[in-house]
């Protein structure tokens, strides 16, 4: 793999997570708003909506090793009505910004909490189109390994799965120990684990689907499908256990209930981060090394 393949891989996968993060921190505290006052919410939420900017900044600084030219930022303005690549540009740099207002105004307290709700919600709906517009720019007819439903889902599964743990991470590391004993605190925890179990089951169910569908698509899909279970059948299967170990580990002890055990409760959601990121990180790998165009 070249290294353009690789700020592709960190684009991806950082500017999915950032996008996911927000929605989820938007998704906690709509949920948290019921349960508690504004100030508590603000208390636990302020401090992990932090995450959103540098994770996107990241992404954002790969995709110029991609692009080359930061000139290419600005020639994609002019195809957004015609290109799924320019609308993806022009969408990161949107929900970048709108990240950053919505962060200071939730950091200064400027407006009512109303406004700043909205101004979330929009800047997480912004990630949602975000997401949907990188998988549109696979879906290309020369690419059949890229040109199926499996690649806007996976990569909304990558975009939830990464974003929610990022969130439980940033929540941890946030929060006093009086803090991590709220109950309140370990709801979200479990919520946010319960998802990835969700989420999991649908990455296991898609790919027999997918790869079954691959082996109907003719000569060039079948190829791809032949590197799966060929050469990198070994990177396949070991991403599914290293995915399948890191929730697990994490739901397995966020279903006991245990009070007084927050430090062993971060390490493992620490662990879980780390192995689902890995093993998301190999899934994108695989993306790219076992596609094959049609043609020249």
């Amino acid at each position: 793999m070249n290294i353009r393949e690789w700020a592709l891989i960190t684009f991806t996968i950082l500017g999915q997570m950032a996008s996911g993060a927000m929605l989820v921190l938007m998704v906690v505290r709509a949920y948290l708003a019921m349960k508690a006052k504004t100030e508590e919410v603000d208390k636990m939420l302020d401090g992990p909506l932090f995450i959103v900017i540098p994770i996107m900044g990241l992404a954002l600084l790969a995709s110029l090793l991609h692009l080359n030219n930061l000139s290419n930022v600005v020639n994609a303005v002019p195809n957004l009505g015609s290109s799924w690549l320019s609308r993806e540009v022009v969408l990161a740099v949107t929900f970048v910004v709108l990240a950053v207002i919505y962060t200071f105004l939730q950091w200064r307290k400027i407006g009512g909490n109303t406004l700043r709700t909205v101004i979330g919600w929009i800047t997480a709906l912004v990630g949602v189109i975000q997401i949907y517009a990188m998988g549109m720019v696979y879906m290309i007819r020369t690419q059949p390994a890229w040109n199926t439903l499996a690649t806007p889902i996976n990569f909304f599964v990558t975009a939830l799965l990464l974003g929610g743990l990022a969130v439980a991470v940033a929540m941890m590391i946030m929060h006093s120990e009086a803090e991590k004993q709220l109950p309140l605190f370990r709801q979200v925890l479990q919520g946010i684990a319960l998802g990835a179990v969700i989420l999991l089951g649908i990455e296991f169910l898609i790919l027999p689907i997918y790869m079954a569908y691959l082996a109907t698509q003719g000569p060039v899909a079948l190829e791809s499908l032949m590197l799966m279970v060929g050469p990198y059948f070994g990177t396949l299967v070991l991403r599914l256990i290293v995915i399948f170990i890191g929730v697990g580990i994490l739901v397995t002890y966020l279903s006991r209930n245990l009070p007084g055990r927050e430090k062993a409760m971060a390490t493992l959601t620490y662990s879980a981060f780390v192995l689902v990121f890995v093993g998301e990180v190999m899934g994108r790998i695989l993306f790219y090394v076992t596609h094959i165009r049609v043609g020249l």
